[in-house]
């Protein structure tokens, strides 16, 4: 009797227990990990703790939650219309009772089926919101069992995400470049030879390379203080026909490639039938050896000369030839420029001007003939004449050789005569007489001499 008595006691226990582990009770479900992935924390509410109390404002709301989630959802929007949205969240994990708890507040989500769902998101780190999900109290057990192999899954799935973010762009281009809203980077770009008359024909990328790398090379040889940056070729479309177009495109195949590696022309069809002709070029890029300074000259009532001659060199960089001596008063004077001058003759280098107010006159381009784009010190002597008529002052950039030298450096007497500076010959202007009676802006010296005004040998007709 006594035996009966005790084997019905332990299975009513068992049948108890089991009720107990398939009862369904409410869970935490995270929706949104922290940002330091916090909610691996023992001391976090973690997925799968049982929520056994929820405090909202004045009122404690205690397990067994009546209908589950959607339930609490109804209480969570009740309290969000009142605007009554801190809430703290008390839970239990495993066999302890109220082990943990969430502080948050209360925030709505994307509707679901037409009912408005909410979450809550942590008082602590924003970044971290969970939800309430009904299990089974068993599910909830194994859930917080798996808690290492889940850890290890979050590790392997978690992505790294990307967007985009605003950017000043506009007060940073005028605050952190040395001229505003324009780079310090320059190049040239090196179009392929033509090899024929009728441009049907180029030489290989190798020549074109080739020849990149002997201007920058002269350049820096006579003088001019650039830095060369990178090389790199650079495609351009184009179309073509007739034997041009037989002789470069081809099938198409990968056996092809091989053949082109090295080639500065070659064609594919398109699907209209039209042959695209790709003409690949070579962008050489450099900068300033040391750094680009403005110079900035200020022109008076009195001046009838600036004091300064620019020339050419054959790679097309514009540079002061010579400047005004023994005048003190000239603007060329009064802006330093002549002390740079005499600085970049003492170190055999040459005063490149790189801008006039700001625009770029540096040479960009090699035409397939081989003539070098660049400015024309024609038109820039009218344009300099035309500041010292209308008495605006010049802005001048120049290329420095030296980055310690900076324009507060730079004496205002100009430095003994050296061996160096007496070898050195200057181009002596040539006297000019003013025959046609036309306007004088053209025929008087006062911004350059005629030794460099005239581009010689230049094929292209534009120029």
């Amino acid at each position: 009797m006594a035996m009966d008595l005790l084997s019905s006691s332990s299975d009513g226990s068992q049948s108890s227990s089991s009720r107990s582990t398939k009862s369904r009770v409410l869970s935490i479900q995270c929706l949104k990990g922290s940002s330091k992935a916090d909610e691996w924390k023992d001391s976090m509410v973690q997925t799968g703790d049982i929520v056994e109390e929820l405090r909202i404002g004045n009122m404690i709301i205690t397990s067994p939650f009546k209908n589950g989630k959607s339930g609490v959802n109804k209480i969570l929007h009740n309290y969000f219309k009142a605007k009554e949205t801190s809430i703290r969240v008390r839970v239990r994990r495993g066999s302890d009772e109220f082990g943990h708890e969430l502080q948050a507040c209360i925030v709505p989500v994307n509707e679901f089926g037409g009912k408005k769902q909410y979450m809550l998101r942590s008082i602590d780190d924003p970044n971290y919101a969970v939800g309430f999900f009904d299990r089974t109290e068993s599910e909830c057990l194994q859930l917080q069992a798996s808690r290492s192999s889940r850890m290890v899954s979050a590790l392997e799935k978690t992505p790294l995400e990307d967007g985009y973010v605003h950017y000043p762009w506009t007060r940073k281009m005028k605050e952190m470049l040395s001229i505003p809203n324009s780079s310090s980077f320059y190049s040239i770009l090196v179009l392929p030879k033509s090899s024929d008359r009728i441009g049907s024909k180029y030489n290989d990328l190798e020549d074109t390379l080739a020849r990149a790398q002997a201007w920058i090379n002269a350049s820096q040889a006579s003088g001019v203080p650039i830095l060369f940056m990178n090389i790199q070729t650079e495609s351009l479309l184009t179309k073509i026909s007739g034997e041009t177009a037989s002789s470069t495109v081809n099938a198409g195949s990968l056996s092809d490639l091989s053949d082109i590696a090295n080639t500065s022309l070659y064609g594919f069809e398109d699907y209209h039938g039209v042959d695209i002709g790709v003409v690949r070029a070579v962008r050489l890029w450099f900068s300033p050896l040391a750094e680009e300074i403005p110079v900035e000259i200020q022109i008076n009532v009195t001046d009838t000369k600036l004091g300064f001659s620019i020339s050419r060199t054959e790679e097309g960089f514009i540079y002061i030839s010579s400047v005004i001596e023994g005048d003190v008063n000239a603007p060329s004077s009064l802006s330093r420029l002549r002390n740079l001058y005499h600085q970049s003759v003492g170190l055999s280098k040459i005063l490149v001007v790189s801008r006039i107010s700001n625009q770029k006159i540096l040479p960009w381009m090699v035409s397939p003939k081989g003539a070098i784009r660049c400015y024309d010190t024609v038109t820039l002597s009218q344009k300099l004449s035309l500041h010292r008529h209308t008495k605006v002052p010049i802005l001048m950039h120049v290329f420095l050789w030296d980055g310690s030298i900076t324009p507060r450096d730079i004496s205002t007497n100009p430095p003994s005569s050296s061996p160096e500076n007496e070898n050195r010959v200057f181009p002596t202007l040539p006297e000019y007489s003013n025959k046609s009676g036309g306007p004088d802006i053209i025929h008087e010296r006062d911004t350059a001499g005629e030794c460099s005004f005239r581009f010689h040998d230049f094929a292209l007709k534009s120029n």
